[in-house]
């Protein structure tokens, strides 16, 4: 299998002004990305707002970005949910499609308690997409699922033999370090929180799937080069920038309608989220905007 590794912005989905997913606009987003040198798209991700959607608006976005992507850039899509079966028919659509790996988050309603159920939970998934390598979304905070990753690993690698890695949005370095080291490093494990990316980096993450990556890309690549050049002065100095927009973005309503509204206002037509989150008023993107030109961010 080949490794994932790089910078991969985790993509919103874009809505139209009735609340319907707008295609026509995803090929100029994908070309966005592609000029500013992202290594892949995680699609249909928590980012991409998937529990909002239905399967079939899960799948025609995936085939968009797809198409989008036109081998320009690798395309991973998440196949996560709740319903196994769900889960497993969207692993098999992956499939077909051609993408470059298959990633689903742990169930977030009926939660597994144990290892093995979790494995249990994610074998079929995997063989659905099988060959192509299976990645596991562990993002505990939102999940509640926290289970020992290096066991997941260890276990469920015998189960699911195309087990690539983890997408790894989790403050805990430490199982991080451990996974990273298994087997001689036998697994990507990419770094989730970006405000944490250099802390990734220097436990040895291969890479990150980020949502902010989706318009700070620049500053990401340049943690990236610092840190790989031995510059950890500017690799922090550049980590604050990250750490100044997240902040931002927690007192704007989150992830992802803080981060659709800061797309919105760069010009790029994402659209409001859709419900439980709250459209953005002319009055929050008036305070948005002045809460970036505080911190210096380009508009």
């Amino acid at each position: 299998m080949n490794r994932l590794t790089g910078l991969i912005p985790a993509v919103f989905t874009l809505f139209d002004e009735k609340g319907d997913v707008n295609f026509e606009r995803i090929r100029p987003y994908a070309d966005k990305l592609a000029a500013d040198g992202a290594d892949g798209v995680f699609v249909c991700g928590s980012t991409g707002e998937c529990t909002s959607m239905t399967l079939d608006e899960r799948k025609r976005v995936l085939e968009a970005w797809v198409a989008a992507a036109a081998g320009r850039m690798r395309v991973i899509a998440h196949v996560g949910g709740t319903c196994q079966a769900d889960c497993v028919e969207l692993a098999r659509h992956a499939a077909a499609q051609g993408v470059d790996a298959v990633g689903a988050i742990a169930p977030f309603y009926f939660k597994p308690a144990t290892v093995e159920a979790l494995i249990a939970f994610y074998k079929p998934i995997a063989d659905a997409a099988a060959p192509i390598p299976f990645y596991t979304y562990h993002m505990p905070s939102v999940t509640g699922v926290s289970l020992p990753m290096k066991e997941f690993l260890e276990k469920g690698s015998k189960a699911m033999p195309n087990l690539a890695g983890i997408k790894f949005t989790s403050n805990d370095f430490m199982e991080m370090l451990e996974c990273i080291r298994l087997d001689g490093g036998r697994f990507d494990i990419l770094n989730g929180f970006d405000e944490m990316l250099l802390c990734g980096l220097a436990v040895g993450a291969c890479g990150g799937v980020g949502s902010t990556y989706n318009y700070s890309l620049e500053t990401y690549r340049g943690i990236c080069d610092a840190f790989a050049a031995g510059d950890i002065a500017r690799a922090r100095a550049l980590q604050q920038e990250s750490v100044d927009i997240v902040r931002v973005i927690i007192r704007h309503g989150g992830g992802v309608r803080g981060g659709k509204a800061i797309m919105n206002h760069l010009g790029y037509a994402c659209g409001d989220c859709r419900p439980p989150f709250a459209p953005y008023t002319p009055a929050e993107m008036e305070r948005l905007a002045e809460e970036l030109r505080q911190i210096g961010f380009p508009n």
